[in-house]
């Protein structure tokens, strides 16, 4: 006899255990007890039903029904049915679809979501084709009272426009046309599970997948823009799956900027392609942080904040017309007016200085440190003497990377060369160990007087403290 299997807690092995000596015909009257009370336990919103369909443990279903068992919905409004059938165990929805607790309109859905799950998941369009004529027939089995497919209120550009089939003529159609089956499969989803299902936006995202293994990158845009609105339409601020989208984007975009993709596809990147993207990082980045209810866990927004910079480094390969390269700015400007801070306290400008960022993902994107990028992240206002948690400004972490040019940049762009961090190290004291680096910095070209003055302040604790004016007293404490 198979075992319940899927999200169980620990306890749940105990009711595995004493279901097999119930069916060794032991304590029946005590496992019906344990039955009752497994089925109406609630595990992250699934039931111990839920469980038996999501793994297929038919004979465990069964023995759950017959003492008392309701099937109760999830908390995506799943019935064990549907998770049967979103899962492929047609033993369960077979079984289920014939259950006195189960509605005809249920049956329909059951079977249609089925054939849906043949097409994406076990890649079977003859499979999918015949549940999806057993739904069909189950429509038409009343001619008094025919259960219609909802007219949908618009067409999905997405979905190439495509519509459910409402006919079995229509229906028999379909298998001269596999990609129009694959828009049906995504449409029945959408319908029977709702947009804020993980599922839904998954196999939208599987399918634009596949289509660009093909080379039809257009159609795999299409498909990936539309399951991140559905995500930020309905998952919460930095949700992992959302990152995995935007990503996702930055990897094709890579991708198709790289020279050994053109000539074999029509490889074309567009500004307003990649800009949607950016547009849509940036405002997950506004959800997270002015309109979050709790604090962004910090791993996932150094997460974004780093494919955010990839896509900045991205766009700046993309040619673009004056009006685009200022709403592009415009944008940057608006992201780092959201002062979102990552791990250790990194702001953008601490993760374009540095290697880290470069691992975002699995596929290499974009190289960091990234001069271009530091550098319109300047021009869009970033501050340039902002400070982590060990007070080490963007020219700490550059001098760490080992990026002259950079620093360079910095230092003409207002970074102090000689303010210190919480080690009280300078810049130049973290190239110590970088001789060729340190050349190419000369101390004396940026040291000024005012520095020079601070210094001495600091050297021999001077009073100074309601002495200069409270900027200068600022100026004062970035020599400490």
């Amino acid at each position: 006899m198979g075992c319940i299997k899927g999200n169980l807690s620990p306890e749940f092995g105990g009711i595995q255990l004493l279901a097999g000596v119930y069916f060794g015909g032991q304590r029946m009257s005590f496992i019906s007890k344990m039955v009752f009370f497994a089925a109406s336990m609630q595990l992250a919103g699934n039931t111990a039903l839920h469980d038996c369909a999501e793994s297929g443990s038919l004979e465990i279903m069964k023995m759950l029904l017959k003492y008392g068992a309701r099937m109760e919905k999830d908390g995506y409004g799943m019935t064990p049915l549907l998770s049967a059938s979103v899962t492929g165990h047609t033993n369960i929805v077979d079984f289920l679809t014939q259950h006195p607790q189960t509605s005809k309109p249920e049956r329909i859905n059951a079977l249609e979501l089925l054939g849906a799950t043949f097409v994406d998941k076990k890649r079977d369009l003859l499979g999918a084709l015949k549940y999806w004529k057993r739904a069909m027939d189950m429509r038409y089995s009343d001619r008094t009272n025919v259960i219609s497919k909802p007219v949908p209120q618009a067409l999905i550009m997405a979905y190439d426009y495509a519509k459910e089939v409402n006919t079995a003529e229509e229906l028999d159609n379909l298998i001269a046309d596999p990609d129009e089956m694959r828009m049906q499969a995504l449409l029945i989803r959408e319908r029977i599970l709702g947009p804020s299902h993980p599922d839904t936006s998954y196999y939208i995202r599987y399918r634009g997948a596949v289509y660009a293994d093909s080379g039809n990158f257009k159609r795999c845009i299409n498909l990936w823009k539309y399951a991140l609105d559905m995500q930020q339409n309905n998952l919460d601020p930095l949700s992992p799956m959302t990152a995995s989208s935007l990503l996702s984007f930055a990897e094709l975009f890579s991708f198709m900027l790289q020279d050994r993709a053109k000539g074999l596809f029509d490889t074309t990147v567009t500004f307003d392609d990649l800009m949607g993207v950016l547009c849509k990082s940036v405002l997950e980045i506004d959800r997270a942080v002015r309109h979050a209810t709790t604090p962004p866990d910090q791993i996932q927004l150094t997460k974004a904040l780093s494919i955010i910079l990839h896509l900045i480094c991205l766009l700046e390969k993309v040619p673009c017309s004056s009006e685009q390269e200022h709403f592009k700015k415009q944008n940057i400007y608006r992201f780092l007016k959201l002062h979102p801070k990552g791990k250790n306290n990194f702001s953008p400008l601490h993760l374009a200085v540095d290697k880290n960022t470069t691992c975002v993902g699995r596929y290499p994107v974009c190289k960091f440190p990234s001069l271009q990028v530091t550098a319109i992240l300047l021009e869009c206002g970033a501050d340039v003497n902002v400070r982590d948690f060990e007070e080490n400004s963007p020219l700490h972490i550059a001098a760490l990377n080992n990026h002259p040019d950079i620093m360079n940049l910095l230092i003409k762009s207002g970074a102090h060369f000689d303010s210190t961090n919480a080690h009280n190290q300078t810049a130049c004291d973290l190239l110590d160990e970088k001789e060729m680096a340190k050349n190419l910095i000369q101390p004396i070209n940026h040291t000024t007087l005012q520095c020079l003055a601070a210094r001495v302040i600091v050297k021999h604790n001077l009073q100074y403290r309601k002495e200069i004016p409270e900027k200068l007293e600022s100026f004062v404490l970035l020599h400490r």
